[in-house]
């Protein structure tokens, strides 16, 4: 996700005053909903790390794959010549067509002490996502080489362009447990560039990762940016039907003369108690510190924060059909990630509803219903701005 700053235009100031007990309502249903995702048993998910290998030198060798998923969107709110969908989102983001999300060739190389990837895209994923990036560099998925530094122990060291390690949502939709993404995933990093440490523990319960990044989702550095970001990674898993994780971002992703530290945590837990009903609770909050003017004093002291809690539970009716609903809010008062030009800034609440259906074990077709209710009228509308906005996607995806 680049920064939304960039790319979401400021629309106009209508005075509104926000509903409270409205309010009230909504954060008793995320609560309920985060409740019942420690109640319910859970089906685990992770964002795949293709750095991640553990192979004999008698499984060495080249590996091709590929996967390619085409969508429909349709938003119901916006008017029918919009083109595009809302610009805090950037995955399935072509309003009203059927487009391609992301497609992709890889290709591989693993032994016992080596390891590279390399992986071409396409699609509108790629278009909006690299759109700050050089143009040679905007259709790399990955491409990354790394080397196991010791004989004895899982400690391995790559280089180059990875899928990020921030977030259990990743670019490839059949490995999330919903047809879109979270606000939190859109508005935090899908891929990094820099080198990185990764250490697992011979009982495969701790992952360790400490990198060095050229910064916030961002091959070339930002222009006026002279220092690399860094980015930590605590993963538990004590057994099979939990996972604990704890990542960090700290950097910046403004110029120099601006002097805003970034500092970011993203927490999530899955619980898997058995394969019918699974949950997942994530929360992601930042700050950037306050800019400095161009008198060269600092406008205002303390930071800008953002904060986004997620609450998922999927329902398995069988191997073939599983049900997934979501409740997210999103708060950016200050418009650090996402601006909108008004007094609230951005203070958003998602519901998402999605059926996956799994025509084979490599082919899934999902459709899925969302809503976002903004505090502010802030979405496009066929006569004025609305405070919600209502969409409709359906895909398919095929992986080989």
């Amino acid at each position: 996700m680049i920064d939304c700053t960039e790319q979401l235009p400021t629309v106009r100031y209508q005075a509104n005053e926000y509903n409270k007990t409205t309010m009230k309502s909504k954060a008793y249903l995320f609560l309920t909903t985060a409740w019942s995702a420690f109640t319910l048993p859970a089906l685990a998910q992770t964002a795949a790390d293709s750095t991640v290998s553990t192979v004999s030198s008698a499984q060495a060798g080249i590996t091709f794959a590929g996967y390619v998923e085409a969508y429909y969107s349709h938003d119901f709110t916006a008017p029918k010549t919009n083109q595009e969908r809302p610009g805090f989102l950037y995955n399935h983001k072509r309003n009203r067509e059927v487009n391609v999300n992301l497609a992709f060739l890889k290709g591989a190389y693993t032994s016992e002490r080596i390891r590279a990837n390399l992986a071409i895209e396409v699609g509108t994923y790629a278009q909006y996502n690299y759109a700050a990036e050089q143009p040679l560099l905007r259709n790399i998925f990955e491409a990354n080489a790394g080397v196991k530094l010791s004989k004895t122990k899982d400690l391995w060291l790559d280089a180059g362009i990875f899928t990020s390690h921030i977030g259990f949502e990743s670019a490839i939709s059949k490995d999330c447990w919903t047809l879109t993404r979270s606000i939190l995933a859109e508005n935090s990093p899908y891929y990094l560039s820099g080198a990185k440490l990764t250490y697992n523990t011979a009982n495969g319960k701790w992952t360790l990762l400490g990198s060095m990044l050229n910064g916030w989702q961002r091959i070339a550095r930002l222009p006026g940016y002279s220092g690399p970001s860094l980015s930590t990674q605590v993963q538990y898993k004590p057994n099979a039907n939990l996972v604990l994780n704890w990542s960090t971002f700290m950097g910046s992703d403004r110029p120099d003369s601006l002097k805003q530290t970034r500092f970011f945590n993203n927490f999530y837990a899955i619980i898997n108690p058995n394969k019918k009903v699974s949950a997942i609770l994530g929360f992601d909050i930042g700050s950037d510190r306050k800019p400095v003017g161009a008198d060269g004093r600092r406008v205002g002291s303390g930071n800008y924060l953002w904060y986004s809690p997620v609450a998922i539970v999927r329902y398995s009716l069988s191997d073939a059909v599983k049900l997934a609903g979501r409740v997210e809010y999103y708060d950016d008062k200050n418009g650090v990630i996402i601006t909108t030009g008004m007094p609230n800034g951005f203070k958003t609440w998602g519901y998402s509803l999605n059926v996956d259906y799994f025509i084979l074990p490599n082919a899934l077709f999902r459709v899925e219903g969302k809503v976002c209710d903004s505090q502010d009228a802030i979405f496009e509308a066929k006569s004025s701005l609305s405070k919600t906005n209502t969409s409709l996607t359906t895909s398919l995806a095929v992986s080989f």
